[in-house]
């Protein structure tokens, strides 16, 4: 009996986290008029999807969105490897360098969205996906720091001392064995980094324009003078999380391999 009331607790628990998602897919597939009928599926369509690529130019933003994440996660991974090496390592700056990159993350964004895009208009970077590709490297390098510094302090230092007393220099022991042993966490951080910059919203309004939109941005923008085009925009949720159940598919076993880099054998 104790079995089986654990099994029914779970499948409870399950159906309510299942639901909304699985609703939204349902709404995805039928038409707009009936979007907010209570049948499962009483016709199956996929014209809201076909409208988003048609008419909305969500191919577009789905293209800004793949290149400004993989781009901000590429630009921001080499400083945050060095960076978070370096404070595992050989503890640069000291505590106070720590506290100082840990501190950049407590600030709302909301506080430093209006700075950035006067700076950015300055320098003519408003409106364009390197712009917003930088910004988005520079939101998330110091919580890549701290993921990455981490995963260098579970490495052993024997690695490394071993790699030094067979004439390799300090960096040397870094490229060639501290490096190729982090490569699971260094991928668990590019995924949690890309994770972030897609799902990133405010920046996005704030930094970009009509062509150079986001995801975020875009399903926020399905707006008529007759209301929000739900059968749409459930259309776009899904095919916006879908990246992310791919990545967190992939994140899952990279923090399973991260989580063995003290073991020595």
């Amino acid at each position: 009996m104790r079995r089986l009331g654990l099994h029914f607790g779970l499948i409870v628990v399950s159906v309510v986290v299942l639901l909304p998602p699985l609703w939204v897919l349902r709404t995805s597939l039928v038409p707009e008029s009936l979007s907010y009928s209570t049948d499962l599926l009483p016709t199956v369509t996929f014209k809201n999807y076909a409208s988003l690529f048609a008419s909305n130019r969500f191919g577009a933003y789905y293209l800004n969105s793949v290149v400004v994440s993989l781009g901000s996660v590429l630009l921001a991974l080499p400083f945050a490897a060095t960076t978070g090496y370096a404070f595992a390592r050989f503890c640069t700056g000291g505590a106070v360098a720590r506290f100082v990159v840990l501190a950049t993350q407590m600030l709302p964004p909301v506080a430093i969205v209006l700075p950035v895009f006067t700076f950015f208009r300055t320098v003519g970077l408003t409106n364009s996906v390197p712009g917003l590709t930088i910004a988005y490297a520079a939101l998330n390098l110091p919580f890549l720091i701290w993921i990455l510094m981490g995963f260098f302090e579970g490495i052993p230092v024997d690695l490394e001392w071993a790699a030094m007393c067979d004439g390799a220099t300090a960096w040397g022991a870094f490229w060639r064995i501290v490096l190729p042993v982090s490569l699971p966490g260094i991928a668990a951080a590019g995924v949690l980094g890309f994770i972030l910059a897609w799902n990133e919203f405010l920046f996005a309004l704030v930094l970009t324009g009509p062509s150079t939109a986001t995801v975020p941005v875009a399903l926020a923008a399905l707006q008529t003078s007759n209301g929000v085009q739900i059968a749409k925009v459930s259309a776009g949720v899904v095919l916006a999380v879908l990246p992310l159940v791919v990545a967190s598919r992939f994140i899952q076993r990279f923090i399973v391999q991260g989580l063995t880099f003290g073991s020595v054998k």
